[in-house]
C-alpha cells in the first residue's frame, strides 16, 4: 500500500511540473507583453504581425497558422487594425472553439483611428479586458491573475506620471508625423499631430507643400516616422523645413520602455 501511495504522490509531482501552459494569440506586439504580465508563466503567447512587419499588409504564416489552431485564446486589438479587417473571420474559422477577447471593449474609437494601445489610460482597459478573459479560461488562478494585473497597472499608471511630467513645461503641442499613428498619445495629453500620409495613401505635391508650410509656421524641425513603414515622402518633407527624420514605434512589444523612449524624443522636438 506505501508503495502505491509513493508512485502516486511522483506522477502528481510530475503533472504539475509539466502544467500545460494557456496558449494565446495576439495580433501585434503591445499585446503580447499586456498578456504576459498577466498570464506570467502560465501563458504562451504567439504574436501574429511581428515586430517590424506592418499590420496593414501582413499575412500570417503557415506555422502562425497552426498555433491560430491550437490556442485557447485570440486577444484581438478591436478597433479596426486591417490585419484584424483582413483576417479575423477566416483566423476564427481554423479554431471556432478559441475564445476572441476583444481587448478594446470599453474604450471609444476614434473613426478610423485604429491606435487604442498608444494611450497609456487605454493600455490599462485592455489589460483589464485581457485579465478577464484568462480568468474565464482559468478560473482556479483568478487571484493570480488579478494581482499581476494589479501591479503592471501600477505600472501604467507611473509611466502616465512621467509622460504627463515631461510635457508640463512644453508650450509648443504640435508634432509631425509620418503614418498618422498618435491621435490617441496627442488627445490623451493635449497634443495635436500633424500626418504627413493620409487616408493610408503618399502625400500628393500640395499636400507636401501644405505641411511644409505648416511646419515652418509652429517651427518644427523633426517628422516622426514609423520603422514599418517607408521614409521617402518624410525625408523630402525632413529636407523642405531643414530638420530632420526620427523613428518612434507605434507597435514595439516592450510597451513602457517604449513609451518612455517616445517621450523622450518627442519633448526636444516640441521645443
Amino acid at each position: 500500500m506505501t508503495g502505491f501511495v509513493l508512485t502516486f504522490s511522483c506522477g502528481r509531482k510530475s503533472e504539475v511540473h509539466e502544467e500545460e501552459k494557456i496558449e494565446v494569440v495576439v495580433t501585434i506586439p503591445p499585446l503580447a507583453e499586456f498578456v504576459e504580465n498577466v498570464g506570467e508563466d502560465k501563458v504562451e503567447v504567439t504574436v501574429m504581425v511581428p515586430p517590424g512587419a506592418s499590420p496593414h499588409t501582413y499575412e500570417p504564416t503557415s506555422s502562425q497558422l497552426k498555433k491560430v489552431s491550437q490556442a485557447k485564446i485570440y486577444v484581438k486589438v478591436g478597433s479596426g487594425v486591417e490585419f484584424e479587417l483582413t483576417w479575423m473571420d477566416k483566423l476564427i474559422g481554423i479554431n471556432k472553439d478559441m475564445m476572441v477577447v476583444n481587448s478594446s471593449q470599453g474604450i471609444d474609437v476614434m473613426g478610423n483611428d485604429p491606435h487604442v494601445w498608444l494611450s497609456p489610460l487605454n493600455a490599462k482597459t485592455m489589460v483589464e479586458n485581457i485579465c478577464n478573459g484568462l480568468i474565464r479560461i482559468d478560473p482556479e488562478n483568478e487571484e493570480y491573475y488579478v494581482k499581476n494585473k494589479s501591479q503592471y497597472l501600477q505600472e501604467l499608471t507611473e509611466l502616465d506620471d512621467y509622460i504627463r511630467e515631461r510635457l508640463e513645461e512644453i508650450e509648443n503641442k504640435k508634432f509631425l508625423v509620418y503614418h498618422p499613428s498618435w491621435g490617441y498619445f496627442a488627445k490623451e495629453y493635449g497634443l495635436k499631430q500633424i500626418p504627413i500620409e493620409q487616408a493610408g495613401k503618399e502625400p500628393s505635391a500640395k499636400e507636401i507643400k501644405d505641411v511644409v508650410e505648416k511646419a515652418k509656421k509652429h517651427n518644427i524641425k523633426v517628422v516622426f516616422v514609423s520603422p514599418q513603414l517607408s521614409t521617402k515622402s518624410a525625408e523630402v518633407i525632413a529636407k523642405e523645413i531643414g530638420g530632420q527624420t526620427m523613428s518612434i514605434d507605434p507597435i514595439a512589444q516592450s510597451y513602457i520602455p517604449n513609451m518612455r523612449i517616445v517621450i523622450e524624443k518627442l519633448t526636444p522636438a516640441m521645443r
